[in-house]
């Protein structure tokens, strides 16, 4: 069937001014959707550096986790923004919101213990049992911490080690901190025979903490029996030093307390 020149012509011209009606109507749509998209993103990145520097107006808040809030409220923003875009194409949001929500709760369980150290990290960046440069022991897990991350945690181990422990590891074991108090407290034992004079072992280990500097004053050092044997006592000298100086101190005291034996014996 041949086409009439003039039904072709009045398609034609039909088609024209649909293909118009369509321009001038979603030109709008999309203009509006542009403006709304530069706007959100300027909005979002304020947001972002509002809340970024406001949060480290407050003291002792993590930097770590400053930068996260504020990043979760940037991407919150933007997210309002394209459901924005989407509603100015006539699409229903609320089925979008219902579908993120869905995909969201999809990729949480999947996603299960990462979210869980996510979590933790949070929690360990907010209530700090432990701090960077401070050395902890967790489980079977001890070492220098290096770096707290929102999914795990950077340690180095006493031997130089790298560690990289889960959040969720730290937070859900008793956490114990070597060095947040300053001060540590060392005691030495040694074991002498019922005939040697206690007294005079015991005044002898005083002076080697009283002539050490590193040995803190407070709490006062201290010498005594710790325990009586059939043939032996035991003699437990007891001090304070620093964290800095524990180690050191340690290994010094070890050996003057065992040259002190060798000159009593």
């Amino acid at each position: 069937m041949e086409l009439d020149p003039q039904s072709a012509y009045s398609a034609i011209q039909t088609a024209i001014r649909q293909a118009s009606a369509l321009v001038v109507t979603y030109s709008f749509s999309v203009i509006g959707a542009i403006l709304l998209m530069v706007i959100g993103f300027l909005v979002a990145g304020l947001v972002e550096r509002w809340l970024f520097a406001g949060l480290g107006r407050v003291g002792g808040f993590d930097l770590t986790l400053r930068r996260f809030l504020s990043k979760i409220a940037r991407y919150f923003v933007l997210g309002l923004v394209v459901v924005m875009v989407l509603g100015q194409f006539g699409i229903q949001t609320a089925s979008v919101i219902a579908a993120i929500g869905a995909v969201g709760l999809a990729i949480g369980l999947a996603l299960q213990g990462t979210l869980q150290n996510i979590a933790a990290g949070i929690m360990l960046l907010a209530l700090r049992p432990l701090r960077i440069g401070e050395y902890v022991e967790v489980g079977s897990v001890s070492g220098t911490v290096e770096e707290i991350g929102l999914f795990a945690t950077r340690l180095r181990a006493a031997d130089g080690i790298y560690i990289l422990a889960p959040n969720s590891t730290l937070w859900t074991l008793p956490v114990k901190n070597y060095t947040r108090n300053g001060v540590r407290r060392n005691d030495i034992t040694i074991t002498i025979p019922n005939s040697d004079d206690i007294e005079a072992m015991q005044k002898s280990l005083m002076k080697l903490a009283e002539r050490d500097g590193r040995v803190k004053k407070e709490p006062t050092p201290a010498a005594f029996v710790a325990d009586l044997g059939d043939s032996s006592v035991s003699i437990t000298l007891r001090y304070w030093t620093s964290v800095g100086d524990f180690a050191a101190t340690q290994a010094e005291m070890n050996k003057n307390v065992r040259n002190t034996l060798n000159q009593m014996a």
